[in-house]
């Protein structure tokens, strides 16, 4: 699931590895415990969902992708790619057995892009 949006590839980027701005743009976050606040491979932490709090760890993160664990899971994939000088496309990288996540999923690309208009 992927979104084209008017912000530089490098601005989105920062929005999606700022674990301070996480509950801004996601549905489900309403806050989060990280050892870093810019995530990078390694880092560890607890996010706080609508139905309690789980555990994470960032699994890869390199070229303007990155992946992780929630709660021991392989869970939703980041990615921004480059379109032009003054757009990207954000995309979220679904697993299978997390299908039904999708409209969260969408949802938050429409927060990101309101973030990134600001």
């Amino acid at each position: 699931m992927s979104r084209v949006i008017p912000a530089t590839r490098d601005a989105a980027w920062d929005v999606l590895t700022d674990t301070n701005q996480w509950p801004d743009w996601g549905p489900s976050v309403r806050a989060v415990e990280s050892s870093e606040r810019i995530v990078e491979r390694g880092t560890t932490g607890r996010v706080t969902t609508p139905v309690g709090t789980v555990p994470f760890e960032i699994t890869s993160c390199r070229d303007y992708r990155w992946t992780w664990r929630v709660a021991k899971i392989p869970a939703t994939g980041h990615r921004v790619e480059h379109v032009r000088a003054d757009r990207c496309r954000v995309v979220f990288e679904i697993p299978l057995l997390a299908a039904g996540y999708a409209p969260v999923c969408q949802r938050a690309l429409g927060r990101i892009e309101a973030l990134l208009r600001d």
